[in-house]
């Protein structure tokens, strides 16, 4: 799966730097593979409303914990979860573990919101797994909202 995000990435002209490692189930097991190295350690979080007829994508520092309740309020859903896995696949044919904004390469629906946290949003670097949990990819933060911008979405800058 990552090649397809390689590719992507190739074709827009976007720099990013790649590092295999053994499959990590955790941010913090993915952190361990990649120390020392330059860039926001992100976390993704792909999340429904109750009757599962919006999708939200939100990118945030993988230190933070998620507000739910602030979340909630932002985004406008009445009720706000962790989307299931069988959700996961069926709107970025990913497996639990790998989600990331790359996955929003597998949605020709286009109809998941993206938000990323402004905190993040200052750093040079953010780290993602490119739709496989055995690699970290390294992109620049303007370049990732590049890559939301010209697959078609909007990407939403919030305070959490």
């Amino acid at each position: 799966m990552s090649q397809a995000v390689r590719d992507c990435l190739d074709k827009m002209g976007i720099f990013y730097e790649i590092v295999e490692h053994p499959p990590a189930l955790t941010t913090e097991e993915a952190d361990s593979y990649i120390e020392g190295l330059e860039g926001v350690r992100t976390k993704s979080m792909f999340l429904t409303n109750k009757k599962k007829t919006a999708y939200y994508l939100l990118i945030m520092d993988d230190q933070k914990q998620l507000d739910m309740e602030a979340f909630r309020e932002i985004s406008g859903a009445n009720r706000i979860r962790m989307a299931s896995a069988d959700s996961l696949m069926e709107k970025m044919s990913l497996p639990a573990g790998t989600v990331s904004i790359f996955g929003l390469l597998n949605n020709p629906e286009k109809d998941i919101q993206v938000y990323f946290d402004k905190e993040i949003m200052d750093q040079a670097i953010l780290t993602f797994h490119p739709n496989i949990n055995s690699e970290t990819i390294f992109v620049k933060t303007c370049d990732v909202l590049e890559f939301v911008k010209d697959l078609g979405y909007e990407a939403h800058i919030i305070s959490l």
